[in-house]
This record gives structure tokens, C-alpha cells and sequence, in this order.
């Protein structure tokens, strides 16, 4: 069975930091290519950043270039998003994707921030 386990949102002020992490099983995690994915409210769900298979970052929004950071350990079928410098504007909730022929998806987490 198929999992992607998001975790690690919560509230944080503005200026904070906060580190997601995908905990993925059920399916060769190293063969995929792993994505952040966030979708604030009345907002359609946008692209946030992409590593491939190799460990190959790239396609970071515009809105997060030089704030976060996305990494994956293959030894630990995770994938992680580093976020810092949040602001309020990056609320929302962040979803996981697993792509190769098909596209798994995580349930999401939460990212608030707020003073």
C-alpha cells in the first residue's frame, strides 16, 4: 500500500523556520521524483519545489528562491522541504507528490504563520 506521510507544520511567527518532512512507503522511493506542493485557501494548489530521483533540485517558485530548500534521503525513503524566512504569505496547506508513471500524493500539512 502506497503512503506519503507529511509532517512538521504547525504555527510559526514570521522571520521562523520550519522543516516538512515525507515519509514515503509502499512503492521504489528512489526511482521517483519527489515535489512540495502547497495550497493556501481559495488559492489553486501550486508547485513549490522538485528534486529528482538523482537528488537534482529544481523548479522552485519564484515566491520561495533563497527561503527554502527541498532535500531527500533515499536511505530513509524521505523527502524534506527546509523553510525559512516564512512569512504570512506562505500560508498554507503543504502537500508531498511521488511522480513517475503515475503521481501519489500525501494528505497534507498545515503551515501557518502568524504573529
Amino acid at each position: 500500500q502506497v503512503q506519503l506521510v507529511e509532517s512538521g507544520g504547525g504555527l510559526v511567527q514570521p522571520g521562523g523556520s520550519l522543516r516538512l518532512s515525507c515519509a514515503a512507503s509502499g512503492f521504489t522511493f528512489s526511482g521517483y521524483s519527489m515535489s512540495w506542493y502547497r495550497q493556501a485557501p481559495g488559492k489553486e494548489r501550486e508547485l513549490v519545489a522538485v528534486i529528482s530521483s538523482a537528488g537534482i533540485t529544481g523548479n522552485y517558485a519564484d515566491s520561495v528562491k533563497g527561503r527554502f530548500t527541498i532535500s531527500r534521503d533515499n536511505t530513509k525513503n524521505t523527502v524534506y522541504l527546509q523553510m525559512n524566512s516564512l512569512k504570512p504569505e506562505d500560508t498554507a496547506v503543504y502537500y508531498c507528490k511521488a511522480s513517475r508513471r503515475i503521481d501519489y500524493w500525501g494528505q497534507g500539512t498545515q503551515v501557518t504563520v502568524s504573529s
